[in-house]
Formats: C-alpha cells, structure tokens, sequence
C-alpha cells in the first residue's frame, strides 16, 4: 500500500509498505479523506517541538471499516468511521481521574507517533467514532477540529444567553463559534484580520465577523453588545494582542477559555484579572463524548462544513498541497488530500 512519510522537514515521500493487519480489538479503515491542520504546517516548517522525523502525519480523517478483529463490536465493514489520534498511558494521574486527553505521557498520531497517510490504518476500537452514510468523507475528516470546539465550549460555564466573543477565525475558532451558537448564547463576535476568514465564518452563520483591522476589538464589542458587553471568550488565534484584548474588555467575574497556540508568550496583566475575578481555563484536544457530540452537532446540520473546504489534492500531490497553502497564505482554510 502507499504510505507518504515525511521523511525532513519540508520533504514528503511516498513509499510502498506491506497492509496492516487488524487485531482481535482493532478495525482496518480504508482512509477516503485527511485534513491539513496547522499543527501539520508546523511540522512541515521543522516548527512543531515535539516531533521528530521521519513521521507520517495525518490525523484529521475519515474512512471506510474494511475489516474488524474478532472482538470488535462497534463497526462492521463497510461503515464509516474516524478516531481519536491520542495514544495515552492509562496509568498517570489524568488518566486515573478520565482526562486522558491530558494525559502526562500522552503521544498524538502524527507528531510523535505514525499518523494516517497511508492507504489502510489500524485503530483500536475504544478510539474509533463512527459516523453516518448521510455524511460525506470531508464531513467525516472535520470531526476531529469539530471536537475541538466541543470539548472547549463544554470547558466554559453554561454559554446559554451569554455573548460571546472568539478571537480567530481559522478553522478551529470558526467551529469553537458554531458551537457557542449551538449551545444557546445571545450574541457571538468573531474577529480575525483576514477578510477571507471572516468571509468564511459568516458563510458558516457566524453573522457577527469582523476584521479587527478594520475596526478595532473594543468598537466592534462596544457596537454589538452596548452596555451589556461579553461574558465569555475563546482565544483561538494564538496572538498576545487577542488574549490582551479579551482580559481587557471581558466583563469582571467572567470566564476566558485559551485554544490558540502562541509561538510567542504573551505577557498577561495578572494584577488584572485578580482585581476582575477573571477565570483563565486551558483547554487541550478532546474526549471520545465530544467526538460523538461533534457528529451529532454536523449531522443534525448544526454546525456548517462545506465553506471551510478549500481545495483538494490527491495523496501523491501531498507536498504540491503544503506549496499551495504557502503561497495562499490566509485565503486558505481547510485543504484535503484524498485517496
């Protein structure tokens, strides 16, 4: 079977290695669809600080059972299924309490083991999500950045008729703000500096999307939300400006949950948030219920997917589609590769 392999930083190659075969507790997917994250992009860079090469990345897919070991109950073939990329001990503190996805030895499938790029992937059963024929390969590739705006949104108190704002309009902060919708609050703001984000969040519903360039944080809060301002935020874009920004301008007593990943440290006025009670609260990944919730929410049609496909590329133009997200820089979103 074929299997990319990025073998250096910025250099794919395709191999042909032997099919993989099934466990008594473990089902063989035939891959259809692997989303592009930027996680992805910064291993592609030599960026990521906790992976090494050579690795096969892919992590964000969907596929179709082939076969199942004799133990499985789950899935038959035929079905279509994703699962969780988390390879964790079982035996550390997290683990015991059920927050595996915190995991103190946690490895995640292409970063610090195999991931899926390759044409048949063997899962375990207990990590396996399956998902309905009513949903399409590139649907079933996006539950994994859908789970992430479940499992951070499920992090904040009860969101109904709160307003809500999410820095970040990239693919996990345009489904963190689906979400908020989707779980009741009165207003949502998302802001970005990328027109085409923005452009993307409000075809996905999210009507309240504003380029930050263009008008600035506090003007678009002061217009939207007047004198009852926001008490809840998602800080998905990874910038010290945005998380600077939700401190400052969050009403007092509310809650701010962090996704982005900050390839600079920001420096936070802790002062500040003592003095305004504010609650910081991290959020990592997610958990299988919030891989079941995700399909639930996209195949309800709650939340919105086909805008944030970009383009597609076969599995042997694997490098062309990192090329490609180079050169169109913010005016991409999601880009897959198929099989």
């Amino acid at each position: 079977m074929r299997q990319a392999v990025m073998v250096k930083p910025g250099k794919i190659e395709l191999h042909t290695v032997p099919e993989p075969v099934p466990g008594d507790d473990e089902v063989l997917l035939r891959i259809q669809r692997i989303g592009v994250c930027g996680s992805d992009i910064h291993v592609w860079y030599g960026k990521h600080p906790f992976t090494s090469y050579p690795i096969v990345q892919g992590h964000e897919y969907s596929g179709r059972v082939e076969a199942v070991g004799k133990h499985v109950k789950k899935v038959k073939p035929g079905m279509r299924a994703t699962a969780r990329p988390q390879l964790v001990c079982g035996s550390c503190g997290p683990c015991r309490r059920g927050d595996y996805h915190v995991c103190q030895n946690l490895k995640v499938e292409g970063f610090q083991a195999n991931g899926c790029a390759q044409d048949l992937f063997v899962v375990p059963e207990d990590r396996l999500i399956p998902f309905p024929d009513t949903m399409s390969w590139e649907q079933g590739a996006l539950i994994e950045p859908a789970s992430v705006g479940a499992h951070s949104t499920g992090r904040a108190s009860d969101l109904k008729g709160k307003n809500v704002v999410v820095t970040g309009a990239g693919t996990i902060g345009n489904m963190v703000a689906q979400f908020v919708k989707a779980r009741g609050a009165a207003k949502v703001l998302i802001t970005d500096v990328s027109d085409f984000r923005i452009d993307i969040a409000r075809a996905c519903g999210i009507e309240n999307a504003v380029n930050v360039l263009n008008e600035p944080f506090a003007d678009a809060v002061g217009r939207l939300f007047g004198s009852d301002g926001f008490q809840a935020g998602f800080e998905a874009a990874g910038v010290p400006a945005t998380i600077t920004d939700l401190i400052q301008y969050i009403e007092k007593g509310s809650e701010i949950i962090i996704l982005g990943v900050y390839e600079e440290n920001p420096t936070i006025n802790m002062g500040f948030v003592g003095e305004h009670e504010l609650k910081l609260i991290g959020s990592l990944m997610y958990k299988q219920e919030d891989y079941e919730e995700a399909v639930k929410f996209i195949s309800s049609g709650k939340i919105i997917t086909d805008p944030l496909v970009t383009k597609h590329f076969p599995l042997e133009s694997y490098m062309e589609a990192y090329h490609f997200i180079e050169e169109q820089g913010d005016r991409t979103m999601k880009v897959m590769i198929d099989f």
